[in-house]
């Protein structure tokens, strides 16, 4: 039971950071004026998101990385994401 709550803990927290990028590439792209086609990286998305104490990106707490979407109109994914217990994805 422990290690299920730990892995749905897991999957939880990289939800809220993925839904926390999604909103700050929104922000982003309303503030630039960029086109739903338009690409970011996650680099650019740290003056709209709150950053940890060494001032990076919150990272997956499982151990998964965060990829941009292909374009503005497609939310950023977890390399977790294809997890057939628990994925890390948005729903």
């Amino acid at each position: 039971n422990f290690v299920k709550a730990r892995t749905t803990a897991q999957k939880n927290a990289c939800i809220n950071n993925l839904r926390q990028l999604e909103g700050a590439v929104q922000q982003l792209a309303l503030e630039k004026g960029m086109a739903s086609s338009a690409t970011y990286t996650i680099d650019v998305l740290k003056p709209y998101i709150k950053l940890d104490s060494a001032g990076n990106i919150p990272a997956c707490p499982a151990g998964g990385d965060y990829s941009p979407g292909l374009t503005v109109a497609d939310s950023p994914t977890c390399s977790l994401s294809t997890l057939a217990d628990s994925p890390h994805k948005l729903p």
